[in-house]
Formats: structure tokens, sequence, C-alpha cells
């Protein structure tokens, strides 16, 4: 295939995200929901979850912070946020801060409100709320805004190397 067609692909829509491209090569079972995204919507996380119909509890937002200067990725419900403390003890770490966005889009190959915790162009330390493997599947960012990738919370934890950790708060 020509770049420019990949190009297009890319910028269309239409061919896989480092998310979907990582998932398929694994081989690990997923659904892809898309949706159109509201800029002007205060949420991510909730507005995937609206549009989908899914219960937030199952809607996972991937914020990325700093545990000790090291970028790691914390994978939490949307209905709830981040408890940075327990973050940092789940990594063994004394203090964690949100990351500065910019570093975090730079680090994972993301845009804010699109980083998935799958594909990421330098693989980042990853916990994951330990709600997750209470359901059967969860969804998390399939890599950009208005799009989701459903899948069992065991392939995320595997696929991402994850430490299972309660650093969810509601």
């Amino acid at each position: 295939m020509a770049k420019k067609q990949k190009k297009q692909q890319k910028q269309s829509g239409t061919g896989g995200t480092p998310a979907t491209v990582a998932l398929t090569a694994a081989g690990a079972a997923y659904t892809v929901h898309a949706y159109e995204h509201d800029p002007a919507h205060p949420s991510y996380g909730e507005e995937a979850a609206q549009a989908m119909g899914v219960s937030p509890d199952r809607v996972f937002k991937t914020l990325v912070a700093e545990v000790d200067g090291e970028l790691t990725v914390a994978v939490v419900p949307v209905a709830g946020t981040l408890n940075l403390k327990a973050l940092a003890t789940a990594v063994s770490g004394k203090r964690a801060v949100m990351a500065d966005p910019a570093a975090a889009e730079r680090t994972t190959g993301y845009v804010r409100g699109g980083i998935s915790p799958l594909g990421q162009r330098k693989k980042l330390r990853t916990v994951l709320d330990d709600s997750a493997p209470s359901h059967a599947t969860i969804c998390v960012s399939a890599g950009r805004r208005g799009l989701e990738v459903e899948l069992a919370p065991g392939d995320l934890a595997r696929l991402t190397d994850a430490v299972l950790a309660p650093i969810g708060r509601e």
C-alpha cells in the first residue's frame, strides 16, 4: 500500500490505531465502539459512557501521572477519580502528581482525551484499578477521541503488564 494511501486511511479513520493494531497482533478479542465526539463535552470518559449506553463504572479512563519522576499510566473508572497516593503506593513510589499533558501526549503518542493504555509510543508502567476484574468486559480509549475498545480486563492487564491495585475512588 502506498504511503499516501496509508496516510489517507489514518486521517479518514478507516485504518487502525496503534491500540487496535496491538490488540490484533496479540490475538486479543475486542470490539471497537465509535461515536461522534463533542468537543464541548466536559468529560471525555462520561461522554463515551453516554454515547455507548454503557455504565460509567465499566468505562475506564487512561490518566498519565508522574510517580517519583517516572511517567506512569493509571486506568480507573470514569465514574470516579484517581487516588494519587494509592497510585504511588501501587508502584512502590512516594509521591504522585498528574503529568504535564504535553509530556503525556509526547510519550504515549496519543492526544489528551484519546490516550489509550495500549499501543503507546513508549510503554509505560501501568496500574489498573482493582475494580476492573469485576466486569466481564471494560471499555478504554482505542487511541483517539470518539473511539473506544471493549475487552476483557484480564487481556488489558496482560497486554500492558498492569499491576492491579485500588487506585480509584468514587
